[in-house]
Formats: C-alpha cells, structure tokens, sequence
C-alpha cells in the first residue's frame, strides 16, 4: 500500500461507521469490485470537465484557501 493510501486510511477511519461504509463503496466500485462493469469509465460529460481541469492546471488556475474551505464546509467535512 502506498503511503498516500495510508494516510487516506488512516483520516477514513476517523469518520462515522456510516460514512466509511458508503466511502469504502465508492472505492469499490471506482476499483472494479462492487458489479460486473469493470473498472469505473468516466462519461463524456465527465471527460469534458477533467479536460477542463487540467488545462486550468496547466495555467496555473486554482482555487484559493478560502474556496477550497467553502466547498469542504458545504459537504460538511
């Protein structure tokens, strides 16, 4: 396991029962696990907006402390 898997255990098991067994789902299912899909594939729609994400990378274009702060609160993490 690597070190950045670690640590993302490690914050998981922190959280609620509830809340782990619907994050561990996720994986799951991003992993390939949890249905006869396979590995998850993103959609087109989805295709477009990582695009976009890396281009705004690319230049350089993030979201500030206090962005980032706002979108963690609204999900109440």
């Amino acid at each position: 396991m690597t070190e950045l898997l670690e640590h993302a255990v490690a914050r998981l098991r922190a959280l609620p029962h509830d809340q782990q067994d619907e994050l561990a789902r996720v994986v799951l299912r991003l992993a390939g696990e949890d249905d006869d899909t396979g590995v998850y594939q993103l959609t087109q729609s989805e295709r477009a907006s990582l695009e976009k994400s890396r281009l705004q990378a690319a230049r350089r274009e993030f979201a500030t402390d206090e962005e980032v702060r706002s979108v963690w609160a609204k999900h109440g993490l």
